[in-house]
């Protein structure tokens, strides 16, 4: 993903909230919001190319979800595929700390990447262009192509967008963070981080939802878990820039 904003144990009756865009070329196989044939408890999309994810949760209540971190100075194309630190920790039963231990010692193989682990009562950032494993506390956090709460333009949007919705009051309005989330809205030049990658290119990159011909907002998610165990994911995909979205809410209840 290159875009999450989430809320951890801020709202009485949602313990964690998570909204976020994932940004793609829109020819990149992909596989929309479903539960998975081979691993069955878990529930994300899917990149049919390298077989991994950005965002999902378990039957049981996990959840993981990752943003590239841009260094276009140092990319290893050999590098692996950074979406099966997801899927990986989806499938088994480790946890979290151990799982983000583990991979701190192998972290440097990978092109820059942030990781969000754990589930509604335990969460987990990790990185490894910091290398150190933090253990959340509550509050409100944005997620881009920098580190943790790096205030990017559109990381202070989102966190100003999620925490009007949340001061509304215990229901969590939807279809509000998903208007956010649509947000085309660019900062001024002198707003923009330098990432070395050019300015058209900066200005690009800069709003929450991306358009362009070729690479964009691929899709948009709502993850919601509610303090009775019930969980609520919510996905609208994009196809192109100008086409309709595609939308598919699953309700489920954790099984412990």
């Amino acid at each position: 993903m290159c875009l999450i904003i989430f809320a951890y144990k801020i709202n009485s009756d949602y313990p964690l909230i998570i909204a976020g865009n994932r940004d793609e070329y829109f020819d990149r196989p992909t596989r929309r919001l479903d539960y998975w044939d081979d691993f069955p408890w878990i529930l994300a999309g899917r990149d049919l190319k390298e077989g991994g994810t950005w965002l999902g949760a378990t039957t049981s209540g996990r959840f993981a979800a990752l943003t590239n971190y841009r260094d276009v100075f140092n990319i290893n194309s050999m590098a692996p595929s950074r979406g099966h630190l997801v899927s990986d920790y989806l499938k088994g039963n480790y946890a979290a700390c151990q799982y983000l231990e583990d991979i701190n010692e192998k972290g440097s193989l990978y092109n820059g990447f942030n990781l969000l682990i754990g589930d509604a009562f335990d969460l987990y950032y990790y990185s490894n262009k910091e290398s150190l494993i933090r253990k959340l506390k509550p509050g409100l956090y944005g997620l881009s192509n920098h580190l943790l709460d790096t205030l990017w333009p559109k990381v202070k949007t989102g966190k100003t967008a999620l925490k009007k919705i949340i001061d509304q009051g215990n229901k969590i309005d939807i279809e509000a963070i998903f208007q956010f989330l649509k947000d085309e809205t660019r900062p001024l030049d002198e707003k923009l981080p330098d990432t070395g990658i050019g300015l058209e290119w900066e200005r690009l990159l800069s709003s929450v939802f991306i358009k362009s011909p070729t690479y964009g907002t691929h899709s948009s998610s709502v993850l919601l878990f509610k303090h009775t165990g019930q969980v609520v994911f919510t996905e609208r995909t994009f196809s192109g820039p100008d086409s309709k979205n595609i939308s598919r809410q699953i309700f489920f209840q954790c099984i412990n």
